[in-house]
């Protein structure tokens, strides 16, 4: 081997590549273990209307440990992810002694019963607000369904003159609505040749001619009928009814 050139000549590229990572590895040890490359600052950008300086700062306590090169980012993110109004986190190290923290906040969009609020993605998340929203419930796991077809359903019941104030998805899948002028409308489940969509559509289009000519107030349509509806009203207005006739 001694008086081979060219098994030298590997012999010492090897060598001196495993120089190389040897000390590249003890000073990464080095970097990762010193104390002259502190965190020095934690500055926090984007969204965070809802997190304020204390939960934030709480949110970063006892996780930016170690230096600039060994403070785990990950940990920072899920401390900042944990604040019930931030949907997304994002941190990144600036040289040479900052790390940038950039929030998400969840836009609230409807409530889903007592168990916190749904965000602008169909997202459940535990945050509290005191906004007018809507009122979704459903099965665990629905929240992105009832968020999608309350946009559909607000679209089709605009000419009601009516706003949508609250969506339910029973257990059973059935699709009960509410508008503001105090109707409670029973869609039913969607079926194979018959959707929610389909029946709430019809019940908007033959509105004007049915019950849109009656100057009452309407509590209660059934649509799950095939070729029609069934309409409940006040039970106040039915005992003025029967004291009318008696």
């Amino acid at each position: 081997m001694w008086d081979n050139p060219r098994a030298l000549n590997i012999a010492a590229a090897i060598l001196y590549v495993l120089a190389v990572c040897i000390a590249s590895l003890v000073i990464a040890r080095m970097l990762w273990l010193s104390p002259l490359f502190p965190v020095r600052e934690v500055t926090v950008i984007g969204q965070h209307a809802h997190a304020d300086r204390e939960a934030l700062e709480t949110a970063v306590d006892g996780r930016v440990n170690g230096n600039f090169f060994s403070a785990e980012m990950d940990e920072i993110r899920a401390g900042m992810e944990a604040l019930p109004w931030v949907r997304r986190a994002s941190v990144r190290r600036i040289w040479p002694d900052r790390v940038e923290v950039r929030l998400e906040e969840h836009v609230a969009f409807a409530r889903w019963g007592d168990l916190g609020l749904v965000n602008i993605y169909g997202e459940r998340f535990p945050g509290t607000t005191d906004q007018r929203l809507p009122m979704f419930a459903g099965p665990a796991g629905s929240e992105a369904e009832v968020t999608r077809q309350f946009r559909r359903f607000s679209h089709m019941v605009q000419p009601l003159n009516a706003t949508l104030e609250r969506v339910v998805l029973t257990p059973r899948f059935s699709w009960q609505l509410r508008l503001s002028n105090g109707l409670n409308i029973e869609l039913g489940r969607d079926l194979a040749n018959d959707t929610a969509e389909a029946r709430l559509h019809r019940f908007v289009a033959a509105y004007p001619l049915t019950l849109g000519r009656i100057a009452r107030q309407h509590q209660y349509v059934d649509l799950r009928y095939p070729n029609g509806f069934a309409l409940r009203i006040p039970v106040q207005e039915q005992t003025d009814a029967q004291k009318g006739k008696g």
